[in-house]
């Protein structure tokens, strides 16, 4: 019989391309949102629509239904996890919940990180969320025997994503010859990973008993410079010298307090990942696309769909006096 799956969320950049493969494997695929997502699901997937926050229409949605494998993506809180354990404990064979990367500790006390790496982030308190929300299911895998596994994924895009904090708006300073903004000195390590390959490591580990109770990143093996980064998108968007001007991440952070946790306390810190474990339990995986290809991807769909060409005026007169400071 096909392994009965439910997905919490499964239109966003990760859970498209997770759901996408799941049902090219073959799994029967449930997925459960509020029906908003514009990524749509794949034909063959069954479309539940609630409000996974409200109790009553979850349940109403759900019935009396179990699943092999339940995976939530859009569990960020402690609170929301609690509510998924009450759901779903004797309803599912194994509960997937995804964290985040930037739970581990920052800064990094050793490259690479493994999975023992410890959890901590002062910085950001996403990634503090993230890591109460792992310290219950362990406490609920020891004391109760909740079917937990805990998958961390890094930055993980897709072509609607540009991995730079300014988005679009760099892409198109790069094409009008003004300068764009790298964090630090441009030489830091970071992993992109795209979202095919990401789901190429998750998809095989629904179900799979090893590694219940288990915690488990999935990246590339791909190692960039955040110039590195900066360069393939220029290149992908037609510019051979892109002018860039390095500028200390906390000074970022002051000038762009929304984007400051996110720097500070993941992205402006080196990371290199072992993915030793993932690849003993889903043997064979491999990343196989390239930021260089990503990059092009992602400029292609941005010419291709004009209306996400977004330059943002707040941006760029930041970015303009960041230049003028550092340049």
């Amino acid at each position: 019989m096909a392994l009965r799956v439910l997905f919490i969320g499964g239109t966003g950049i990760i859970s498209s391309a997770c759901a996408a493969l799941a049902v090219e494997r073959g799994v029967d695929l449930t997925v459960l949102n509020r029906g908003s997502g514009r990524r749509g699901v794949p034909e063959g997937v069954r479309a539940l629509t609630a409000d996974v926050r409200d109790p009553v229409a979850l349940r109403e949605a759900l019935g009396g239904e179990e699943f092999d494998v339940v995976v939530d993506f859009i569990a960020f809180t402690p609170d929301h996890v609690r509510a998924d354990v009450e759901t779903f404990a004797g309803r599912t064979g194994q509960y997937v919940f995804v964290s985040s990367a930037s739970a581990y500790q920052k800064p990094v006390g050793h490259l690479p990180i493994t999975e023992s790496t410890p959890l901590r982030n002062p910085f950001w308190a996403y990634s503090r969320d993230k890591i109460a929300c792992e310290e219950l299911l362990t406490r609920a895998y020891r004391e109760d025997g909740f079917p937990a596994v805990v998958v961390r994924p890094s930055h993980t895009y897709d072509r609607t994503l540009v991995p730079l904090d300014d988005g679009w708006t760099a892409i198109d300073r790069m094409r009008r010859g003004k300068a764009v903004v790298v964090p630090g000195d441009g030489t830091s390590l970071w992993v992109l990973t795209h979202h095919t390959d990401f789901a190429k490591g998750f998809v095989p580990l629904l179900g799979e008993p090893a590694v219940t109770g288990e915690a488990v990143h999935i990246t590339g093996d791909e190692v960039l410079t955040w110039d590195g980064i900066a360069r393939r998108l220029a290149t992908a968007a037609g510019v051979a010298e892109p002018r860039l001007v390095h500028v200390p991440s906390d000074v970022i952070a002051r000038e762009a307090p929304d984007r400051g946790p996110g720097l500070l306390g993941d992205k402006a810190h080196s990371v290199v990942f072992d993915n030793t474990k993932l690849k003993r339990l889903v043997p064979g995986f491999a990343a196989t696309i390239p930021f260089a290809a990503g990059a092009r991807e992602i400029v292609d769909h941005h010419d291709a769909h004009p209306e996400l060409k977004v330059v943002d005026p707040e941006v760029e007169a930041r970015l303009d006096r960041l230049v003028e400071r550092f340049g």
